[in-house]
């Protein structure tokens, strides 16, 4: 009596893989390691991230006009900025802000006045406070202490 597990259907027949069954393996497994490969790629460390920070282009070398906080971001848009070189070659820079809301804002403006490579040349103005009724437009002028000046920045605060 000598019956085989195979002889009673136990254990089913293992058939070696077709060349089909061989491309779908390999096409999966290829499939697999790319996508692996690819979101390895992709990973960064986040305080490497943060700590790379460009120093070539920020909003203040290569904007004209900087809003400093979110308030004034929210409140003020600046309609124009004028610029002229007066006769003894002093930058003169007017700002025309506007408050775009329903209520009266008090903000303050400086300027900060840079060489035509965008360096300050040490001419900073104080912070001049103005309060812009709902709605309105102020203009707000700034002269350049040194013929030095060729570029500027006009800084936008909250009044404090």
């Amino acid at each position: 009596m000598g019956v085989t597990i195979r002889e009673l259907n136990l254990l089913p027949a293992v058939t070696p893989p077709t060349d089909t069954m061989k491309k779908q393996v390999l096409i999966c497994s290829f499939l697999a390691g790319t996508t692996l490969v690819w979101l390895a790629g992709c990973a960064t460390n986040p305080t490497s991230s943060m700590a790379l920070e460009s120093t070539k282009y920020n909003i203040e070398s290569t904007e004209k006009l900087t809003l400093l906080d979110r308030t004034v971001q929210e409140a003020i848009i600046c309609t124009g900025l004028q610029e002229r070189v007066l006769p003894d070659g002093r930058l003169e820079v007017v700002a025309m802000v506007k408050n775009r809301q329903e209520q009266a804002v008090k903000v303050q403006l400086n300027c900060v006045f840079k060489d035509m490579q965008g360096f300050s040349v040490g001419d900073e103005t104080a912070f001049q406070t103005t309060t812009l009724a709902p709605g309105a437009t102020e203009a707000v002028r700034f002269t350049a202490a040194t013929p030095a000046a060729k570029k500027f920045t006009v800084r936008v605060r909250h009044a404090r």
